[in-house]
């Protein structure tokens, strides 16, 4: 699936806890640390296990992304830049993108766009929201 490699690729790869722009603990593509892991610092992790890792947090946000879009339709490429939205900022972050959801249900791709570029989000990572915005314009085509 296309969407898991530019999820990948926007996240990038470390096989040892590292902190994350937001400083909190994170580890292979992306994935948050949390208690209940069974990481730690200084540890270096095979790529098959965080391979894992990433699938289980992928699934997570695809169901996210499945909960959040429920009463609308969207075609594909636009489902794909929910869910790199859910993985990246989580289902509670991604919901208050209101305005984004309105332009979905009203099939104003350009608009949902406009309103992901318009938001705290694009200033902490803006090549990541420029590529996925794109991509949601695009639905318009």
């Amino acid at each position: 699936m296309k969407i898991k490699e530019i999820i990948k690729k926007h996240e990038g790869f470390r096989d040892q806890i590292y902190l994350c722009s937001e400083g909190y603990p994170t580890i292979g593509y992306g994935h948050k640390v949390l208690d209940t892991d069974p990481f730690k610092d200084d540890e270096v992790y095979p790529k098959d296990m965080l391979d894992k890792v990433f699938d289980e947090d992928f699934e997570k946000a695809r169901k996210g992304a499945e909960r959040l879009l429920d009463h609308l339709d969207p075609p594909q490429p636009a489902v794909d830049v929910i869910i790199s939205m859910v993985f990246q900022l989580g289902e509670g972050g991604v919901s208050k993108f209101t305005n984004m959801f309105a332009a979905i249900e009203e099939e104003d791709y350009v608009e949902a766009a406009a309103q992901m570029l318009d938001s705290r989000w694009h200033i902490q990572t803006p090549g990541r929201c420029q590529e996925l915005a794109n991509m949601m314009r695009n639905c318009d085509l």
